[in-house]
């Protein structure tokens, strides 16, 4: 039995033909060689499995080929190709700095870089993994890597270039490489099982090159083990099982039952995917991308951004047909939203069964919008039709007495209601409406107009009229404003002559007596001096405050609805109230501290002063 090599070793590439998804760097590496310019550092960093040490790796031979070809690639012929491919270079070394990653490690390095190659022009040193060389390393390596020896070309490899020292990357050539594509993989990979005679559809290739993020070392591995499982004959449900990938068909009918509107179907997948093993969040993850997938594919132009099989490609483009770009949008957004709240949602299943029921409503929200936007100038062109049709009715009414004018609306509106339609509801009549007075001039004595029909919704129920026919102008909000003041300044009772003396006192003691709330105005009014008075042809209230503070907060808060009920108490609106403040000299100190307290009692009184000067009491 003949010892197996794995996919990734055996199909390594030997050449820069052979180094697929780095054509700019491949060109830059040749370009460099024909001309002579070699640099004495060059740093590759990428992804993992792109290819970083393997271009090191066919960059050595080339430059140390005696006989290359006409497009700058190794002959493998020559002695320093075949010492190489047997393992057996003296001029090409490879060092992983994961594990020589210390200062000795460096300095050994150093000693070997002066020794000059045995075969070839240069010694070639490959450092994989360069950044896990420590600071002191680097340090250490810098002189040498600054002025090295004429033979002497270093190439770094390294997935992390961010770890590695500025002054280690201003002196390197520096070389990103990209990731592969999913195209570039599925072609590689169909030659690959050609060669090995496994029998794989082109849509189990794109789920291992999905897989496989980009990396092309991982995509030969996943192969190997997809292998393993299935034998040579690889069908696409055995691939999905064994790489553990949900279904594209979940997708599919997932979208179908949410643009019918099915969330039970939608639900009962769910839970299907949960049974099966399935992670949630990338379940919810996967129909993301779905509807990605539906917008480029229901979008011209964007075929491009589109990595799928040819079959599946033609499915996609079959469902966005069927599906608004709204529809994706929105749910898309739900999706994204759904992700995003995952990890902080304390029922995570209940988290995503919430989302699979909003997208299900989509569709139903969408219909019953467009169902509820042309029936709405219903409303208004019945309503226009009713009042055009209410003049010439009630013209036709002769007005013989004043019981006919009431009556002639309701019956045209009765007659409008039964030439369009059944009956409606009429609406409630006032007792003012219904019974009129004399009118005062001829506009008044015009009749009323009918009422205009209850307009009605989408379902045919009636709606209350909210709007007034009649709308309200910034003057005549400004005139029933002043006609209500005048009306709360005027006073229940009118009286002829001003108050006396002894009424603007028992409406002032009545005034406080009502106000309970807020309890620091109450005391207020309870406990103020007041002076009354006379001016212009009117009495005056002067109350006095304690401070500035509390004055122009009552003028400014509550001395017009006091004013209101004081002339309310007192049944006459010849009264005036003002604010004023307590002079500081009428106001009195209170004692507060004890020492105080003690003073004011001695003060008032003489036998405990002559009691506190005969003991020699401390008050303090």
């Amino acid at each position: 039995m003949s010892q197996y090599i794995v996919s990734a070793r055996k199909y390594r590439p030997e050449s820069f033909g052979a180094l697929m998804g780095q054509d700019n760097i491949v060109r830059t590496l040749k370009n460099s060689i024909q001309r002579g310019q070699l640099a004495h550092a060059y740093l590759f960093c990428g992804p993992r499995g792109v290819g970083k040490t393997t271009a090191a790796r066919i960059f050595a031979k080339m430059i140390n080929c005696s006989d290359p070809g006409p497009d700058m690639e190794p002959c493998g012929k020559c002695e320093s190709c075949i010492s190489f491919r047997e393992g057996r270079s003296y001029c090409i070394h490879e060092l992983d700095a994961a594990s020589n990653n210390g200062v000795e490690d460096i300095k050994t390095l150093m000693e070997q870089v002066r020794i000059p190659p045995q075969t070839g022009k240069y010694s070639v040193y490959i450092i994989d993994e360069v950044h896990m060389l420590s600071a002191a390393a680097f340090n250490a390596f810098l002189k040498t890597l600054e002025e090295p020896p004429a033979h002497a070309v270093f190439i770094f490899a390294t997935t992390e270039k961010h770890k590695i020292l500025p002054t280690i990357l201003s002196r390197c050539q520096t070389y990103d490489f990209n990731r592969i594509s999913i195209g570039d993989m599925v072609r590689n990979l169909r030659d690959i099982a050609a060669k090995e005679g496994v029998s794989i559809d082109d849509e189990s290739l794109h789920v291992i090159a999905m897989k496989a993020d980009g990396a092309m070392r991982d995509a030969l591995t996943i192969f190997d083990q997809t292998v393993a499982f299935c034998g040579t004959d690889v069908k696409y449900e055995d691939v999905l099982r064994n790489l553990n990938v949900l279904d594209y068909e979940y997708g599919f009918s997932l979208v179908d039952d949410f643009l019918a509107g099915n969330y039970a179907g939608a639900l009962l997948k769910f839970d299907e995917v949960l049974s099966k093993g399935f992670n949630a969040l990338h379940f919810v993850s996967s129909l993301s991308s779905h509807f990605r997938n539906l917008i480029v594919a229901g979008t011209a132009g964007l075929d491009a951004l589109l990595e799928l099989p040819d079959s599946l490609k033609k499915k996609y483009g079959g469902q966005a047909a069927r599906c608004s770009m709204k529809f994706l949008y929105d749910a898309l957004g739900i999706t994204t939203q759904c992700e995003a709240g995952y990890r902080a949602s304390v029922n995570p299943r209940l988290h995503i069964e919430f989302a699979l029921m909003k997208l299900s409503f989509l569709t139903a929200n969408a219909a019953l919008s467009q169902h509820a936007s042309p029936a709405s100038p219903a409303p208004a062109a019945s309503a226009a039709a009713a009042s055009s049709a209410v003049p010439s009715a009630s013209s036709a009414v002769p007005a013989a007495s004043s019981a006919a004018p009431a009556a002639t609306p309701s019956r045209a509106a009765s007659s409008a209601s039964s030439a369009s339609g059944p009956a409606e509801p009429k609406p409630a009549v006032s007792k003012a409406a219904s019974e009129p007075s004399a009118p005062a001039d001829p506009q008044s004595a015009a009749p009323a107009p009918a009422p205009l029909p209850e307009p009605e919704d989408a379902g045919g129920r009636t709606r209350r009229r909210t709007a007034r026919s009649n709308p309200l102008s910034i003057t005549s909000i400004q005139s029933a404003a002043g006609k209500s003041d005048e009306k709360e300044d005027s006073g229940a009772v009118q009286e002829d002559g001003l108050p006396d003396d002894d009424k603007m006192r028992s409406a002032w003691k009545a005034l406080g007596e009502n106000y309970d709330y807020p309890p620091r105005l109450a005391n207020t009014l309870k406990g103020s001096r007041i002076d009354l008075g006379e001016e212009d042809g009117r009495r005056t209230l002067d109350f006095y405050v304690m401070n500035v503070a509390q004055q122009k907060w009552i003028e400014e808060k509550m001395l017009r609805e006091l004013e209101a009920n004081f002339r309310r108490e007192l049944g006459s609106s010849g009264a005036v109230l003002r604010v004023r403040v307590t002079a500081d000299s009428e106001v009195k100190s209170t004692p507060y501290m004890p020492e105080e307290k003690a003073r004011d009692l001695i003060s008032r009184n003489e036998e405990v002063k002559n009691l506190v000067t005969d003991l020699g009491l401390d008050i303090k």
